[in-house]
């Protein structure tokens, strides 16, 4: 396999869920932010789960937004360097990570595990059925949105 080369910001999460969907929404801000440094793909992941996996594979650097329920008060940052992301299902962060759980593991066992690996979400407060942020949610996307830009200007 070649050297992994791609630079790549995943926003996943279901935005049928209310809170879950926030990963999509903070990429969709991030894509705002004047200033932001170039040589980044901006990538809706959703839910598509190990279909990612080719694309965790082929990343140097992959920062990844998504709601994180780390038992912190709603509307929490939460922020992970490489070493702290849990790669298997043992620890469930939020709905659908123990699929992107399982991607980031196998991505590991295959020797393929980006070298810059840093994840940032919000603490959810609502993954019920809807198309809305709970404001607690919908307040810190700034924040996380400034966190990635410094993330990536750190990369850059």
């Amino acid at each position: 396999m070649p050297q992994p080369t791609r630079r790549v910001v995943l926003g996943l999460g279901n935005i049928l869920n209310n809170d879950e969907g926030l990963g999509v929404r903070a990429l969709e801000l991030l894509g705002t932010q004047p200033g932001l440094p170039i040589g980044f793909e901006l990538l809706d992941g959703g839910v598509l789960g190990l279909n990612l996996l080719m694309i965790v594979e082929e990343c140097s650097h992959l920062l990844i937004l998504d709601a994180v329920d780390a038992r912190k008060p709603p509307g929490t940052l939460v922020e992970l360097r490489k070493e702290d992301i849990p790669l298997y299902s043992g620890v469930k962060l939020s709905q659908h990570q123990v699929t992107f759980q399982e991607v980031l593991g196998l991505a590991a066992m295959r020797g393929h595990l980006p070298e810059n690996l840093h994840l940032l979400g919000i603490q959810p407060l609502d993954v019920s059925i809807g198309l809305e942020l709970s404001s607690e949610v919908q307040a810190a996307l700034p924040q996380l949105a400034d966190r990635a830009k410094s993330v990536l200007q750190h990369w850059t």
